[in-house]
């Protein structure tokens, strides 16, 4: 897909500050730090359009981005960080279930797992509350540049069996691979949608 534009639009830290809008939306889910960001920012082709960080859990908000004045990325916050409040935590998880549960532009969910790590007992929780809620997701499994061949191959096997899914999607912000892969999916979610 050829982006001619893309820019921040909104930021929403509580459910009623959520907007009203009707273009697709594609939104970016997963744990603290796995680099939702980064492959946005890679995917668009645009540095630094949405904020990076090695920090855990710097997104604290719903973080909306207008591509090609035609549908939204979304941004949201990260789930398992543990050196926030319980509080915190609480208020995110509402913000975040409440978007999810009751948004009807949302066309597709992308789940972020890190390639080095088997996905966690949360990446299987927000699988199934997915599901549950009948929400299309592809799962992508990010850094693979940080590992050998050998060890992306087991690693993408490991995300397969441990999310119960073959559509699992090796992807490198560095080298953009799966970039293809992924855009065709979110190509095709929003034509569903139109």
């Amino acid at each position: 897909m050829r982006i001619t534009s893309a820019k921040f639009s909104f930021a929403a830290t509580t459910p009623a500050s959520i907007p009203k809008e009707r273009r697709p939306e594609i939104a970016f889910i997963g744990r603290s730090n796995v680099g939702k960001s980064s492959l946005i920012n890679s995917l668009l082709g645009v540095r630094g359009l949405a904020r990076t960080s090695s920090t855990p859990g710097r997104t604290q908000s719903i973080n909306f981005f207008l591509i090609n004045e035609s549908f939204f990325f979304v941004d949201l916050p990260g789930y398992g960080y543990a050196k926030i409040s319980k509080d915190k935590r609480q208020e995110w998880g509402k913000l975040i279930e409440r978007y999810l549960a009751e948004r009807e532009q949302l066309v597709l969910c992308i789940l972020i797992v890190d390639a080095r790590h088997e996905p966690s007992p949360l990446d299987l929780q927000m699988k199934s509350w997915l599901q549950h809620y009948g929400i299309p997701y592809l799962a992508v499994s990010t850094k693979v540049d940080k590992l050998s061949k050998n060890e992306q191959h087991k690693s993408w096997l490991t995300a397969r069996k441990v999310l119960d899914t073959d559509a699992v999607i090796p992807y490198s912000a560095v080298t953009k691979e799966g970039a293809g892969k992924i855009w065709e999916a979110i190509r095709n979610s929003i034509a569903t949608k139109q």
